[in-house]
């Protein structure tokens, strides 16, 4: 309490210090309360002794004064008189000193805060150094953590920022341990044989093996440890260090390898990493030695993984997987803030410093939790009182509380050495190696690696034994595959893992980024729209979005745009140079739409739009509509198909548990030097540079501000039998299939997360329209389009046009509605001639038939599909993870065509022809 008031008194009187004498003050301050905390410590030994030695090793963040006074504490205490000494030995084994050693020095090596260690030598003659336990030293303790948690709770109250009651209960649960020697022998043996310090002479090591010591247990009871005795020095020891010709960041970075080790490989760890449980070995090469493993604690496998999997998250930037991590940890925050969240952990992880550098190092630790705290307020709009009381932790587990403990006990013991460490590098090889450790057993190591969900038919049966085998040659990382033949469901298999660092499987809900695939989506939402009656096909577009008229694009239509034709191909293909984060920006995309000038006449030239593509259908939607993209996308399909939770344009917080990770087969992406170059693609899209587009694109779309946004011709994220179930609709001419297959678990549908986006900025003259429907979205409600037209502000005519296809099942009321998807028939002169794409999808054609079209789809970068045989009734999608350039995917349309008898669609076909795929 007198600290805490000095502290508070100190804070005062700096603001009527000049700035001059404002250092020397709280030099001052820290100088007379680390006096205090020392005398206080040494008084009361037991639990407080370890606080010191805790406190002393963090050189990076306190006062000098409080590092020079505590070290002390590190192995120093005043010690127990030998005869309490002989006491404890004899009680323990029932035998006088003198029976068990030839000699025993009386003075100490070391006395801490539960033991002091004795040098000795057995009646054999061998050196060996004898832990003995301080006598009532258990009721200290147990009575010490009592007080400890009455402190903690008290300043929590006092100061609720520094609310440290998490790791007060986990040590709580763990310091009682320390008090028996049985336990710490027995961990001491667990962890020399997981680090591989006693290898017989010819055993292999691993790749990751580390190059440390640690003492042989040679006898131990409840009170008493006796070790094998190693001569080294101690880290505090300078002098002798250099005298050696001790490489001290060596000994450090070692140091860091072993609980590197400890942590991700073996699950189980020393929790108390301080100066004085470290010697160095005085012979050549010089190793460290590893001391006391009273506190010692054990992870699951699954925090094990969760732990690598943050760590690498945050060596990576995937906020996705971070907070998958977390959760899987059990750490719940109580608030969406990704950015602060990887902020913080980066912060974890960081780099130490020397100790020199503690106070810019707090000081810029200040200054980030202070910006972190303002981010915090303006997101939960709370106020300065409400700020300093706001606790972002809604539960912290127990297993992180040691974890960031020995962090940071490291990262103190390289600050009292004097040396520089870069946590990420000598970590992420074993963060690695225990996530690869499962992921890199395939199917034929992992039985479970195909989903457990019943077989639906035959051919899914034989499509199985292909994912096995494709999965075996590493080219399948997670993926799904859903048909439908005749309106029902006859495939809907997941396998595989969620990420090359996620190792928990890929379930039938999954939501994979299915990049192009996002384009069939948009193109079905236009043609609503038409059938709607909201929009025309041949109307120009500038008459929907005046904007849109500037710099002669007053003469593009509808059709043009869904066609490929509009001559706006390279529109935002400077972005990626420029700035790739303004694709996040819906209001900024539109503007460089309206501003974007034709490269070729409208309708005389297809030329693939790979990102304005979206842009321009989602402009127009909005403003056909008055409404936002995400509210069509709902209304039209989602409902109507009963696919919620499973198919988003942008995602909403709430489902970073259920994505899958994008990675890259790098094998294909060497096939794209052997490409020739395409026609029909524009000059920003042609093969001579879309190797370094899809090397870049896992890492941006793994961002999880990026997978949020409303990109809507790349960012869709669904499941493989939502999109399969869209496009069995499509293929029926809108008739809504009957419900997917009951026995997929969990149910098609059973995610009623709506996104709540805030709404967009709107022209005046589309403000009417939009006010009465700008809190839509707030809230989830189990409604079909009938109820909602009863209460929305449509004309009568639309109500009844809604209220007919209800009746009837069905999304669309046009009969020749596929003559529009595929750009054919009445709809054939909206197209360019032979062209690839209809209106807005890819037009599929029978590779043995008579050269008509059969079917429409639309491929995404990286082998995501989803496509549909009208004339045999057909769907199928197919999401993966591990982007390839088309061969994984053909093999598997070609398999599931020819077992059903289904024409095989020349876009999709082909395992050596994979440059079709890769357009799209």
């Amino acid at each position: 309490m007198i600290i805490y008031l000095d502290y508070k008194a100190v804070q005062q009187r700096e603001k009527w210090t000049s700035k001059s004498k404002r250092a020397a003050l709280w030099e001052k301050a820290h100088e007379r309360n680390a006096k205090r905390v020392l005398s206080l410590i040494i008084k009361l030994e037991g639990l407080w002794v370890k606080l010191g030695q805790y406190l002393s090793t963090r050189a990076d963040v306190l006062p000098e004064a409080y590092i020079s006074l505590l070290k002390q504490l590190q192995d120093s205490l005043p010690p127990r008189p030998l005869k309490e000494v002989c006491r404890t030995i004899q009680k323990e084994f029932g035998k006088t000193m003198y029976d068990l050693f030839a000699d025993f020095v009386e003075e100490p090596l070391a006395t801490a805060s539960i033991a002091q260690v004795h040098r000795a030598k057995l009646i054999n003659g061998q050196e060996v150094v004898v832990k003995v336990q301080h006598e009532g030293v258990r009721e200290i303790i147990l009575e010490d953590l009592k007080n400890a948690k009455s402190i903690v709770e008290w300043i929590a109250w006092a100061e609720p920022q520094y609310d440290f009651n998490p790791m007060i209960d986990e040590w709580c649960k763990e310091a009682p341990k320390e008090l028996d020697f049985n336990h710490e022998a027995e961990n001491t043996r667990t962890v020399s044989r997981n680090l591989g310090c006693k290898m017989s002479p010819g055993e292999s090591y691993s790749s990751n093996r580390v190059n440390v010591l640690i003492p042989e247990v040679l006898q131990s009871t409840e009170s008493v440890l006796i070790l094998e005795y190693m001569d080294g020095i101690r880290l505090n020891d300078s002098a002798s260090l250099e005298a050696f010709g001790v490489d001290k960041k060596n000994i450090v970075e070692e140091i860091t390898r072993a609980y590197a080790h400890q942590i991700y490989v073996d699950g189980f760890f020393n929790g108390d990493p301080h100066p004085g449980n470290f010697l160095v070995s005085k012979e050549a090469p010089h190793r460290p030695i590893l001391l006391d493993f009273g506190l010692t604690k054990k992870l699951s496998s699954s925090v094990k993984q969760a732990l690598a999997k943050m760590f690498l998250a945050s060596a990576e930037g995937d906020h996705v997987a971070l907070l998958s991590a977390m959760s899987e940890m059990g750490l719940r925050l109580r608030l969406d803030m990704p950015e602060q969240v990887m902020e913080i952990t980066n912060v974890f992880f960081r780099s130490s410093t020397p100790a020199n550098e503690a106070q810019q190092n707090l000081k810029t630790l200040s200054e980030q939790r202070e910006k972190n705290m303002k981010a915090i307020q303006e997101k939960m709009q709370l106020n300065p009182k409400e700020v300093k009381r706001f606790n972002p932790v809604d539960a912290f587990p127990g297993d992180i509380v040691i974890f960031a403990r020995v962090l940071n006990l490291l990262r103190g013991l390289s600050s009292t050495m004097n040396v520089r460490i870069v946590y990420l590098d000598i970590m992420r090889p074993f963060a690695e190696s225990v996530l690869q450790g499962n992921i890199n057993r395939g199917p034929a190591a992992n039985v479970q690696w195909i989903y457990n969900t019943p077989v639906h038919s035959d051919v899914e049966a034989k499509l199985r034994q292909l994912l096995v085998e494709l999965g075996n040659n590493d080219k399948i990382l997670g993926i799904q595959v859903c048909a439908y033949k005749d309106g029902e469901v006859i495939i809907d298999t997941a396998a595989g893992v969620l990420g090359r660092y996620d190792p928990r499987p890929v379930q039938p809900d999954t939501l994979f980024s299915v990049f192009s695939a996002t384009k069939g989506i948009a193109a079905g939402m236009l043609h609503w729209l038409v059938d709607n009656g909201k929009l025309k096909l041949e109307e120009n577009v500038a008459n929907i979005w005046p904007e849109f008229r500037r710099n002669g694009k007053e003469h593009i239509k509808v059709h043009h745009i869904l066609n490929h034709t509009s001559g706006l191909h390279n529109a935002l293909a400077n972005l990626r140079e420029e700035n790739p984060s303004l694709l996040t920006e819906w209001d900024e995309c539109l503007k460089r739409m309206e501003a974007s000038v034709p490269e070729t006449e409208p309708g005389k030239q297809q030329l693939y739009h790979y990102l304005s593509f979206g842009w321009l259908c989602g402009g127009i939607i909005e403003h056909a509509s008055g409404k936002k993209f995400q509210e069509i996308l709902e209304e039209a399909f989602i409902h109507p198909l009963k696919i919620e939770g499973e198919l988003y344009v942008g995602i909403p917080p709430g489902v970073e548990s259920r994505l899958a990770t994008l990675t890259l087969d790098m094998d294909d992406l060497k096939m794209l030097s052997e490409m020739q170059n395409r026609p029909e693609l524009p000059s920003t899209f042609q093969l001579n540079n879309i190797g370094e587009f899809a090397e870049y694109l896992p890492a941006f779309f793994n961002m999880l501000n990026i997978r949020r946004a409303i990109i809507p011709a790349a960012n869709g994220h669904c499941s493989a039998r939502a999109l399969a179930r869209y496009y069995a609709a499509l293929a029926d001419g809108g008739v809504v299939p009957p419900p997917h297959s009951s026995v997929s678990n969990p149910p098609l549908g059973s995610h009623p997360h709506i996104p709540n986006f805030p709404p967009k900025k709107i022209n005046e003259k589309q403000k009417g329209k939009v006010d009465s429907r700008q809190s839509s979205y707030t809230k989830i409600e189990e409604e079909d389009d009938l109820e909602k037209c009863s209460r929305s502000s449509r004309g009568t005519s639309d109500c009844e046009g809604i209220a007919d296809r209800e009746r009837k099942g069905k999304i669309f009321s046009n009969p020749r509605v596929h003559e529009a998807f595929m750009g054919v028939g009445e709809y054939g002169s909206l197209c360019l001639g032979d062209g690839a794409f209809g209106l807005g999808f890819r037009r599929l054609k029978s590779k043995q038939g008579d050269g008509s079209y059969t079917g429409f789809g639309h491929s995404g970068m990286g082998g995501s599909t989803g496509f549909c045989d009208v004339r045999n009734r057909f769907a199928m999608a197919v999401t993966v993870n591990k982007m390839s350039f088309g061969g994984v995917t053909s093999k598997i349309v070609e398999l599931v065509c020819s077992e059903l008898n289904v024409p095989l669609p020349e876009g999709l076909s082909g395992s050596r022809d994979i440059n079709r795929p890769l357009i799209n």
